[in-house]
């Protein structure tokens, strides 16, 4: 397959799942149901916490963030891979590749420190219901979600400076489906500790530390849950938390596999499905888990729907 037709000596070539021809078509047909569910999931729940007053509580300022974050992660990524799925070059502009690699590392950073925040919301919300509005005012929620954002920004920052210094001695083909990290760097033409060290040292700050907080958080529900003997606050508890619990696994799960172990130990084939699965169809499964599993977020759409009903005829 010719890779290279139509694009520029200063273009990338994203060579995606071009070893296996007979699946780009189902891959397409994939990535374009999940992207188009993804708008429409994140993008209903954004607009039912900000529609629906009930809703106006930390947990779902947190849910609606993230919702936001999962928009934007994906659409950095689905839309330039259909392209290149449907056409015939598999090139991206250089500045384009700089773009998708800084906004990708951005948004997936801050993913992982917004879901520690979700976390702490959780353990405050069970183990100090009575102090939680105090815990969690609406000036404390907004500097936690800044920091997640900002954090994100400047890990960015650090990684991408430092893999665009490294020497690519032309090499053009990038062997993933999107500018993603851990491809550029392998594209690099010498081996560069300093890179791999901060690499490992962002991994534990940006993915350990959260993942250790996340699982202190829910031993300390776990245990407050363990008493709790209202039936029904207890499958509320299990069920808002569950969700969350869920989110992270899928998340955590595969990003830590790609971004934690040895490159040398890593199959590039692989590690296509492992970020495939974080980048493309858990944005399009935490909508569905947070609504199916949360019978504040269906209540909350029937009620908005109601009401458009009868203002549709009155």
């Amino acid at each position: 397959m010719d890779t290279n037709n139509g694009s520029s000596a200063k273009d990338f070539i994203l060579l995606g799942f071009s070893d296996w021809p007979q699946l780009e078509p189902i891959i397409s047909g994939v990535v374009f149901i999940f992207y188009i569910v993804t708008l429409v999931g994140n993008t209903t729940i954004i607009l039912v916490s900000y529609l629906d007053t009930q809703l106006h509580t930390p947990m779902y300022f947190f849910l609606s963030n993230l919702s936001f974050l999962d928009l934007c992660y994906t659409t950095s990524i689905a839309p330039q891979m259909l392209v290149n799925l449907w056409g015939p070059t598999k090139s991206i502009t250089y500045e384009g590749c700089v773009l998708q690699s800084f906004v990708a590392l951005e948004l997936g950073s801050t993913e992982c420190l917004l879901l520690a925040v979700m976390a702490y919301d959780r353990y405050a919300a069970v183990c100090q219901p009575l102090h939680y509005t105090v815990i969690m005012h609406p000036q404390l929620c907004q500097k936690m979600v800044l920091t997640a954002w900002l954090g994100g920004l400047g890990s960015a920052l650090i990684l991408c400076s430092l893999t665009l210094k490294l020497p690519r001695c032309g090499h053009r083909e990038v062997d993933h489906f999107f500018c993603e990290t851990p491809a550029l760097i392998k594209m690099a033409c010498v081996y560069s500790k300093v890179m791999e060290i901060t690499v490992y040292a962002l991994g534990v700050i940006l993915l350990l530390i959260p993942l250790s907080l996340i699982l202190i958080s829910y031993a300390v529900i776990t245990q407050a849950v363990m008493r709790i003997k209202s039936a029904t606050r207890w499958h509320k508890v299990l069920n808002t938390c569950g969700s969350h619990l869920t989110v992270v696994t899928l998340f955590y799960g595969t990003i830590i596999y790609m971004y934690m172990k040895p490159h040398s130990s890593t199959s590039q084939d692989k590690g296509k499905f492992f970020t495939f699965f974080y980048t493309i169809i858990t944005p399009t499964l935490n909508p569905l888990i947070y609504t199916l599993r949360n019978k504040d977020v269906k209540s909350a759409v029937k009620r908005i729907l109601h009401i458009e009903e009868r203002s549709a005829k009155s």
